[in-house]
């Protein structure tokens, strides 16, 4: 199966686990806020861990294990992104040069099927 193929294969469930990712990271983000901000924060951040929790038990329906778990992966890229937005983090040459390997991992995964 080539690369296009497994992508084709698994498009659907890809596209699901991406989303569940960013829902996780959001929530983790509001959790990290309710430290300052107070417990709504805290409640809101559990609905979209909750909500990312169930895409992604949804995504798994749609495309192989071995293809859609390594996605979680991209939570770390999401995570450096939403610090450095909404926190004022700085994203250091090393944490960019950890965001091309995730990133180049998880399309030579995500493009390996068989």
């Amino acid at each position: 199966m080539s690369m296009g193929e497994s992508f084709a294969k698994n498009k659907k469930g890809i596209v699901l686990m991406i989303l569940s990712s960013i829902c996780v990271c959001i929530g983790q983000l509001f959790w990290k806020l309710s430290v300052t901000d107070g417990i709504s924060f805290m409640i809101v951040g559990f609905a979209f861990y909750a909500f990312g929790a169930l895409i992604m038990l949804v995504a798994y329906k749609y495309g192989s294990l071995s293809v859609l778990q390594p996605m979680l992966s991209l939570n770390y890229i999401f995570t450096i992104f939403l610090a450095a937005f909404v926190l004022g983090e700085v994203i250091t040459p090393m944490k960019l040069a950890g965001i091309l390997v995730i990133t180049a991992s998880v399309v030579l995964i995500g493009g390996g099927d068989r």
